[in-house]
């Protein structure tokens, strides 16, 4: 299954019978929360899920978007009427980060069939979709969380795949250097990691994902493929969720460190490259 899906081929599962659930993650680092773009304009049939209070738990030492409580993760997708043996269609207001966690979240989860609009919400009004301010009441779901369908990284895990297999770093070159760090108390990198910005994986103009057999090329250069261990962290779990998605389109199977880089500097025992080179 792929896990993205382009707008036009959405406009068509939409009209069918067995339409998927449609949750809209619009989403914007340190901005305000999305709720009043959805109210504003959204693809029809569209149930808005907010990153902060319903894709993670409260930033602490566990990282800036921690995993949320199943419990609540669960009566979120439920609320937003996700069944199990229905289809999930994500997207956000274009960058695909929060759209990615969710893919995530729902995949890690147990979720057989979730896929990405690519290009977001963008996307859809330039295929000539129409948006809707109904905001609408599905039927409650019964999706049931069962932790485990996609590898998942702790710290120790992280530090282990940089030595042994292919640890990206999918935040800007200049963060994995220790050139700046805008965020975080520490700048750098884990070492071993390899920098791998999640920006070079879209097409000009930062929304579309490049084609597969292009992500495909990008991460073999950098020893990212099908038969290579390959682990993905960004700053808190979101940008590195796009990673994720990435290489799954380009047919390498990846596993996530939800609490990324917040997390390892949330220990000053934990080491830290810097620079151009792995380290």
């Amino acid at each position: 299954m792929n896990a993205i899906i382009t707008a036009t081929e959405l406009a068509s599962e939409l009209a069918k019978p067995t339409a998927p659930v449609l949750l809209d993650v619009r989403y914007q680092l340190g901005g305000p929360p999305g709720r009043p773009e959805y109210a504003a304009g959204h693809v029809p049939g569209a149930v808005y899920v907010d990153l902060d209070s319903e894709l993670a738990a409260p930033p602490g030492k566990a990282g800036r978007h921690p995993l949320p409580d199943l419990a609540a993760f669960s009566e979120a997708m439920r609320a937003a009427g996700v069944r199990t043996d229905r289809p999930v269609v994500v997207y956000d207001g274009g960058q695909g980060w929060a759209a990615a966690r969710a893919w995530w979240l729902l995949r890690w989860s147990g979720h057989p069939d979730v896929r990405v609009l690519d290009g977001g919400l963008a996307a859809w009004q330039a295929s000539g979709g129409a948006l809707s301010t109904d905001q609408p009441e599905p039927q409650a779901g019964d999706f049931t969380p069962v932790p485990g369908a996609l590898r998942l990284l702790t710290a120790d895990d992280a530090a282990a795949l940089a030595r042994r297999g292919v640890l990206l770093d999918a935040r800007a070159d200049e963060r994995y250097r220790g050139e700046v760090e805008p965020i975080d108390p520490v700048a750098g990198h884990i070492p071993g990691a390899v920098s791998a910005p999640t920006t070079e994986n879209v097409a000009e103009g930062g929304t579309v994902f490049r084609a597969a057999h292009e992500l495909a090329e990008r991460f073999a250069a950098l020893g990212a493929t099908a038969d290579a261990e390959v682990g993905v962290y960004c700053g808190s779990g979101v940008s590195a969720a796009h990673e994720v998605l990435a290489l799954a389109v380009a047919g390498v199977p990846a596993a996530l460190y939800v609490g990324s880089w917040s997390e390892w500097t949330a220990d000053p025992s934990r080491p830290v490259a810097t620079g151009s080179q792995p380290g």
